[in-house]
């Protein structure tokens, strides 16, 4: 296996020889598929085993699954070519791993929420690795440090930026000498193993803010026009003949307009072929559940929907739509991987918008970040209603069926 300069830094600075050996922690931030999470975990691991005898350790991602499968399914493989013995106690989230006559005990760990410090309270560990950082509660990750008290002990930390006023940004990032962390930023020139192809392919899909994270590898603000590209050149006309299959994804509302938009699917591609959109306090006319159920079906046409992706607050109206016989779908609402995952479908041409869909496209050219919450990632609550269902759509339905692997990839990362 090749390594990057950068990458070999990650793989030796604990070493006795280095000249980075009187850091306490490492933190590797920058773009995608920079080959960060890899060399990461490779040097975790070696240092650990190399350095202690009986110890605890923590590997650490938002979810338990999101370690396993981002850090994990790679690492094993290649740590037992190399000599190590890895058990892992699936049922207990414990690793216990060998390599030569020592033998060390890894726990694995979510930070989800502010509820999962408390998962990691109680423990004593020689080291931690925290992959994703930047995803996971200010909360969560000081308690891990905190565990942190064997002597020796050190933290190693993994992400892709976000929002320049984010805590881990601030606390970590720009005090990293004032915390002797060792501070690494990654660029996609870092992993030699990335084609020139897939470079490319990754720059063409995020845009804005996103593009700046997670191809520059830049802690930046989202700002201006969310989805500043669209135009309509992202408009076409539906497609003639037979669609594969068909969902309906609602936005509710009361006061606030309700948006519905129709989607079929067609070799391989999802189109907004139709909508609805009701505002009743335009109207001057506040519909039931009833009657919107009743507009849904009109909407519906007939056609064998597989599934309404609804608005996950909007409990009643999805009661309704059950009793009536629909098949309903609690929607993803998680607001900023959505919003990426919606533009880097629509920049595909994963989802397109078609002619008819005339409020969609009037809210694509008024949605907007919100500069009145400095610090945070979020978009203004005005002409968000059809765009609120169409992320509803792309991150439940769309992104996990994208072509190629490229959206699960993202939404891998992004959500878990």
């Amino acid at each position: 296996m090749v390594f990057s300069e950068k990458q070999r830094r990650v793989l030796t600075w604990w070493r006795p020889d280095s000249p980075d050996r009187g850091m306490q922690a490492i933190i590797c931030d920058g773009a995608v598929r920079s080959g960060k999470t890899l060399c990461t975990g490779l040097s975790f691991f070696c240092w650990a085993m190399r350095s202690f005898q009986n110890r605890n350790f923590a590997l650490c991602g938002r979810t338990i699954q999101s370690v396993r499968r981002n850090l994990l399914s790679e690492l094993m493989p290649l740590l037992e070519g190399m000599g190590f013995r890895c058990v892992e106690k699936v049922s207990k989230n414990v690793i216990q791993v060998r390599l030569g006559g020592r033998k060390n005990t890894f726990y694995l760990f979510g930070g989800k929420d502010e509820g999962s410090a408390a998962l990691i309270q109680g423990v004593t560990l020689a080291g931690a690795l925290l992959d994703e950082a930047a995803l996971m509660p200010r909360s969560f990750v000081e308690q891990t440090a905190a565990r942190c008290s064997v002597s020796g002990s050190r933290l190693w930390f993994s992400c892709n930026p976000e929002s320049p006023a984010h805590w881990f940004y601030q606390e970590w990032v720009l005090k990293a000498e004032e915390k002797k962390a060792l501070r690494l930023q990654f660029t996609m020139d870092d992993n030699p193993g990335l084609s020139k192809e897939v470079r490319e392919r990754y720059a063409s899909t995020f845009q804005g803010a996103f593009y700046r994270r997670f191809v520059l590898g830049e802690w930046a603000a989202a700002e201006g026009l969310v989805y500043d590209f669209f135009d309509q050149g992202f408009v076409q006309e539906a497609p003639e003949g037979p669609f594969q299959e068909w969902y309906v994804s609602v936005d509710y509302g009361t006061a606030n307009p309700t948006s519905m938009g129709l989607w079929g699917r067609k070799n391989g591609v999802w189109y907004r072929v139709d909508e609805y959109y009701y505002d009743g306090r335009a109207e001057r006319r506040q519909k039931t559940d009833e009657e919107y159920a009743g507009d849904l079906a009109r909407l519906a046409g007939g056609r064998p929907v597989r599934a309404v992706i609804a608005d996950p607050s909007a409990a009643s109206f999805r009661e309704t739509l059950r009793r009536k016989g629909w098949r309903v779908r609690k929607a993803d609402n998680q607001v900023v991987s959505g919003i990426r995952l919606t533009a880097q479908l629509l920049k595909s041409g994963g989802i397109v918008i078609c002619r008819g869909c005339g409020n969609a496209i009037r809210e694509f050219s008024l949605y907007r970040w919100d500069d009145r919450a400095p610090g945070q990632d979020q978009v203004r609550k005005e002409h968000d209603h059809a765009m609120d269902e169409i992320r509803y759509f792309a991150a439940t339905v769309a992104a996990k069926e994208g072509r190629g692997g490229m959206f699960a990839g993202c939404v891998e990362r992004g959500r878990f």
